[in-house]
């Protein structure tokens, strides 16, 4: 059977996208050798609504009879490369061809006019990684920590820090409050970045308008004073009974005091009870590594950076 390969075209690839994951990651026995359904949500919400771009731009499908059987699409911009392939069609050949299409549509281009371009591989997929050496790739540092946790294992308890409230997270002034944060948690503190994050929200109802997004998973740790110290978004998958945490971070003047870690937790008790068999959450820093296998346990794989760069002729 003749593999078809085409560009993301419309709507309806995107929803047919998030099926072929769910086959696959069910086929993988639930570990994250493919994207989870809510890592290509996340990317279409920050890599292209976010940033008015659309996924015809980045995402690109191999088809069998109008099944698709393997994805690869950039995250946030061009110069990198996330491959998806269903293992019962999977081939050197085919990865070859996923390669070359990303060296022609997804490098980055500098002013200088070479390129570079980072393609992903888990740590376990001797395949992909034997070809990008022999294209001239290396590993890159900073491989992605791939945190999985079982929910056979009992919850331990962990107490919410004096002078902080878990809860859900509220709207109106508060969801400009969480944006605020955003900002705070993942620019070090910087205000001017948190201001101009808390401007126009509109990237944040994007992410509340995403199909797995339920507000009774989207988290934060409240001061006393009502301002957001600690937050974390869960998305749960109900076909796969999985859940995907991202993002998760703490405002740096709250941090060190377990707030991290008691979101998390609740996050885990509340996803239980509804169903859900497994958990993700993706560190890249020594502190986000051990802030997750305190509370995911011990059991993670790599999601390992391959870089190649080269000049154009």
């Amino acid at each position: 059977m003749k593999i078809h390969f085409r560009r993301y075209e419309k709507e309806d690839d995107y929803w047919r996208l998030r099926d072929f994951l769910r086959q696959v990651f069910l086929l993988n026995d639930r570990r994250e050798r493919s994207w989870h359904v809510a890592r290509l949500d996340y990317a279409r919400i920050q890599g292209c609504m976010n940033e008015n771009v659309g996924m015809e731009k980045f995402t690109f499908l191999w088809e069998i009879d109008n099944q698709i059987v393997a994805m690869i699409m950039a995250e946030g911009g061009f110069g990198n490369a996330h491959p998806s392939v269903h293992p019962n069609y999977r081939t050197p050949e085919l990865e070859e061809e996923l390669l070359a299409t990303a060296e022609k549509h997804l490098v980055a281009v500098k002013p200088d006019g070479s390129c570079s371009l980072q393609v992903w591989a888990p740590d376990r997929d001797q395949m992909r990684q034997k070809i990008l050496i022999q294209h001239g790739y290396r590993k890159d540092e900073w491989p992605e920590h791939q945190w999985r946790r079982s929910f056979d294992s009992p919850i331990t308890e962990v107490p919410i820090p004096a002078g902080y409230t878990l809860r859900a997270q509220g709207d109106g002034l508060e969801l400009l409050e969480r944006c605020y944060a955003s900002g705070l948690g993942f620019h070090e503190g910087d205000i001017a970045v948190a201001v101009e994050n808390r401007k126009d929200p509109t990237w944040y109802h994007n992410l509340q308008n995403a199909p797995l997004y339920r507000r009774d998973l989207d988290l934060v740790a409240v001061a006393e004073d009502g301002s957001i110290a600690s937050f974390c978004t869960i998305w749960f998958d109900d076909t796969t009974r999985s859940a995907y945490f991202e993002p998760v971070a703490t405002v740096p003047v709250h941090q060190k005091r377990g707030l991290g870690k008691a979101l998390l937790t609740e996050g885990i008790r509340r996803l239980q009870r509804m169903g859900a068999t497994t958990a993700f959450v993706g560190g890249q820093n020594p502190a986000a590594n051990a802030l997750y296998k305190s509370v995911m346990g011990s059991d993670f794989e790599l999601y390992e950076p391959w870089i190649r760069e080269w000049k154009t002729k």
